[in-house]
């Protein structure tokens, strides 16, 4: 990472360089002076962190305290351990040296594991100004074109897991809306061709999401963006609705399918605009992380409250923007071309415009 840039605050769960000390037993020696491994336990810790023998709790606390037994601070050293002596199982005490030595080794930490694999992590901060995936990416690919060696396999967690743990759900959402969204329009309208008409709304927003997210200059987050594709669904293909009922009403009326689409165009442009525009205008705020404080008459721009929003309220806006001035042109063009495929019925009578 310090050849990639943008990153700081390193930890990693790595053992530092560094000595400890390990007490080797001779177990043969020490059955021959009968001294047990409990008992050279309990000196042991009496020499270390101490052996606890009871418990206390103070009148003014609710914590109980531990009563240990311990040796003297200056009498817990290397030293001292050297010239410890052990009880044996007839009372008498011999020293520590007899059965056991100290050697010296290096540490090797704790021990921790994932799953029974032994893993160690590494983290850091991204610099402001980058974002945490461009930055994994990054890391991917340098870690493709210089392996780690040895028997090391590399696994990202952290934001980069939450981030496919979130893509998972959204995607399984996003799925799961546009089939029920297929459903309904295919019993509401009685037409597959202009179920899926309806949905082709959804496909043209996503254009516009692109452009409104370019132009604001915001990166596609998964989060935010994603709920804003979710929702953005709902809403754009409401014009599609509006539209196409109107459509069918006209032909029930008995005009041809370019007269009815023409006039379904002309009636619901009104409707179908005015909803687009008052939906971006109460977006716009949000877009340009404005924060309006109306008791105190100021508008504050960038406020910490307002970067969370902008993400999901450009996506919104861009999107149905694109995707109501595409749907005016497509849908009644694509009506016309599913109603000139179909075959008219025995009897269907079609009225021209006078």
């Amino acid at each position: 990472m310090r050849y990639m840039g943008g990153s700081f605050d390193f930890t990693d769960s790595r053992t530092l360089p560094s000595t400890e000390w390990s007490l080797v037993t001779d177990r043969d020696a020490a059955n021959r002076h009968g001294v047990s491994i409990a008992g050279l336990g309990m000196m042991v810790k009496m020499l270390t962190r101490g052996m606890r023998i009871s418990d206390y709790r103070p009148d003014d606390s609710e914590d109980e305290l531990d009563v240990v037994l311990r040796f003297l601070g200056d009498q817990r050293n290397l030293d001292r351990l050297k010239e410890l002596r052990v009880p044996t199982a007839d009372g008498s005490y011999v020293p520590l040296s007899v059965f056991a030595s100290l050697e010296p080794r290096v540490k090797g930490g704790d021990i921790e594991r994932k799953d029974g694999q032994r893993f160690m992590y590494i983290k850091s901060s991204v610099a402001d100004g980058l974002l945490p995936a461009d930055m994994i990416e990054k890391l991917r690919r340098s870690l493709a074109e210089r392996p780690v060696a040895g028997a090391v396999t590399v696994q990202f967690g952290g934001e980069d897991e939450d981030i496919a743990e979130t893509r998972n759900f959204l995607g399984k959402a996003f799925g799961i809306s546009m089939l029920l969204m297929l459903i309904v329009l295919m019993i509401q309208f009685n037409s597959g061709w202009q179920a899926i008409i309806t949905m082709t709304a959804i496909i043209l927003s996503t254009g516009g999401v692109c452009l409104g997210l370019w132009i604001s200059a915001r990166p596609f987050g998964i989060v935010m963006s994603g709920l804003g594709v979710i929702a953005l669904a709902g809403i754009v293909v409401n014009n599609n609705i509006v539209l196409i009922d109107t459509f069918n009403e006209y032909r029930a009326r008995g005009y041809d399918a370019v007269e009815s689409a023409f006039r379904a165009g002309l009636v619901r442009f009104r409707p179908v605009v005015l909803t687009a525009v008052t939906t971006i205008l109460g977006l716009i705020p949000m877009v340009f992380e404005m924060t309006i404080l109306l008791i105190d008459r100021q508008v504050l721009i960038g406020a910490p409250s307002s970067q969370w929003w902008t993400q999901l309220s450009s996506t919104i806006a861009g999107g149905l923007t694109f995707a109501t001035v595409l749907t005016l042109v497509a849908t009644p063009a694509m009506l016309v071309l599913g109603a000139r495929r179909r075959k008219p019925a025995v009897g269907e009578i079609r009225r021209q415009p006078a």
